[in-house]
Parts: C-alpha cells; sequence; structure tokens
C-alpha cells in the first residue's frame, strides 16, 4: 500500500507560484490515513525527546524541541524521513516548486523532529541560506504536522508575512497530516503563533528542507544563519527583549573569542 497520498502536482505547483508574498503550497491528507497515525502514535513525550534532542530558551524561540539524529527516530519517522528523502519525492518536489536539481539533507540540520509544548514559541524569520560545509544553499521547506484534535485557541499557527513584516498574508493550522511548504528565500518571513495548548498536549511536526549546489537566482553571496524579526504588535520583544539577548550573546562570543586565543598562546 502506498505511504503517501496522491498529490495533484500541476494543482500544487499553480498555487505555489502564484501565492504571495512568496511561493507556498499547503497539502491536506498528505500520508495514507494508517501511516499517518503510526507516526502520530509514535512520536516521543516531551520528556523522552528531551533526552534525544536539543530544547531552545532563547527569547525568539522557546520551549521546543529538535531532534535531527534520524538514528534516534522511531521506526514509522524513521520511514517518513526516508521516503522524503528518495529520489521519486524529491522529483515531485521539483516538479511543485519549478525548482531543479533539488537534494535532501541527510543530517537533517534544523529540522527533523519538531515538538513545542505550552507556552512554546517560534517567532517571526526567515531561515539560515546556506551550509558552509557542504557548499549547499537552502530552497525548499516541508512540514508536515501530527496533531489530533487541535483547536484554534492552542494557537501554533504558520503564519506568512511581507518583506517588511508588517501585514500577515495568511496563516495555516498544524493540523492531522497537513503539509505545508514554502520557497525558501531573503524575504520568506514565517512564524508560529505563540501554542497555548493544555499542558498535556504538545504541537508535533516532522521537517524537511531542500537544496540545491546551485545558488538562486539573485543570492548577493552573503550567508547567515535564522534572522528574526517582531511582529508590529511586539514593540517591547523587538526593541529591548531581542536587542538585549544579541548583546549578551555578542559578549559570550567575545569572550569565548578571547579564550580561544589565549588557549592557542599557551600552546604554543
Amino acid at each position: 500500500m502506498a505511504r503517501q497520498n496522491l498529490i495533484h502536482l500541476e494543482k500544487v505547483r499553480k498555487q505555489n507560484i502564484v501565492n504571495q508574498p512568496f511561493p507556498h503550497f499547503c497539502i491536506d491528507n498528505f500520508l495514507n490515513e494508517d501511516f499517518a497515525n503510526e507516526i502520530y502514535q509514535s512520536f516521543p513525550s516531551y520528556q523522552d525527546a528531551l533526552k534525544l534532542g536539543h530544547e531552545f530558551g532563547a527569547v525568539n524561540e522557546k520551549r521546543k524541541i529538535q531532534i535531527t539524529d534520524s538514528s534516534k527516530f522511531p521506526p514509522p519517522i524513521l520511514e517518513l524521513h526516508k521516503m522524503l528523502a528518495s529520489s521519486e519525492f524529491i522529483a515531485k518536489v521539483e516538479e511543485m516548486t519549478g525548482i531543479p536539481n533539488l537534494l535532501a539533507d541527510p543530517d537533517l540540520i534544523g529540522g527533523g523532529i519538531h515538538e513545542t509544548n505550552a507556552g512554546g514559541r517560534l517567532d517571526v524569520h526567515v531561515d539560515f541560506n546556506y551550509i558552509p560545509e557542504k557548499k549547499w544553499h537552502r530552497r525548499v521547506n516541508i512540514l508536515i504536522y501530527f496533531n489530533k484534535d487541535w483547536k484554534e485557541e492552542y494557537g501554533g499557527y504558520l503564519d506568512i508575512w511581507d518583506k517588511e513584516v508588517k501585514n500577515c498574508h495568511g496563516s495555516f493550522a498544524p493540523i492531522f497530516n497537513r503539509a505545508a511548504g514554502f520557497a525558501t528565500s531573503e524575504y520568506s518571513w514565517h512564524g508560529v503563533t505563540p501554542v497555548t495548548c493544555p499542558p498535556e498536549m504538545m504541537r508535533r511536526s516532522c521537517a524537511v528542507y531542500y537544496y540545491t549546489k546551485e545558488a538562486p537566482e539573485g543570492w548577493d553571496g552573503k550567508k547567515h544563519s535564522t534572522v528574526f524579526k517582531a511582529r508590529p504588535t511586539e514593540w517591547v520583544k523587538g526593541h529591548v527583549a531581542m536587542p538585549v539577548e544579541q548583546s549578551l550573546r555578542d559578549a559570550k562570543q567575545a569572550v569565548q573569542s578571547i579564550k580561544d586565543s589565549v588557549k592557542s598562546l599557551l600552546s604554543k
């Protein structure tokens, strides 16, 4: 039995191309329902996930766990990972997005299993754009959600913003067996609204990112890590909390640089 439902590639491609402010698409009933249920039931609890991955606790990203080591995936999620990295599926992504020569990252940098607990958030951002070690350019994100009985008041919506992060052009509920995808660029601003589900629940998803060896058209040659911006309603965060955290991060990096320099001198 096929593990993935039939995708109307031409329909998704047209949807992806015309959507503003950057190409994006949404596919419901993405996987065979039995397979989706296997994945849903195999997700580790938040406490177990803490032992397997990394939890974020910064101003812009907190109470979110990321498991990128596929050797730690439960069998159904490992099967999904392999399917999304297969040449057959990559060919579909190329057709849906119009981007040729896509590559799946076997190391799942930033991808894999994502779990966000009550009180968690992922603020508006554009993703890192380059993997220096591989000389790969990030081009496409696909996120698949595994949340049953998810209510609007639980938040956790994927929201899509314009270049200035002034206007939200749409949002997608993280409902069970839905896949959301988009082309990553210097203006693909997106985020996750605060998660306000009951404490015993969590927002579950699997994320996969695709790359090309070729630079995207118009690339200025500058690589960067994730860049965050505050929403229009988050004045205090944008003008106080984020600058303070950045200053602390810069100071920590400066101290570490000094320590490394001293260690290097003493070793000579």
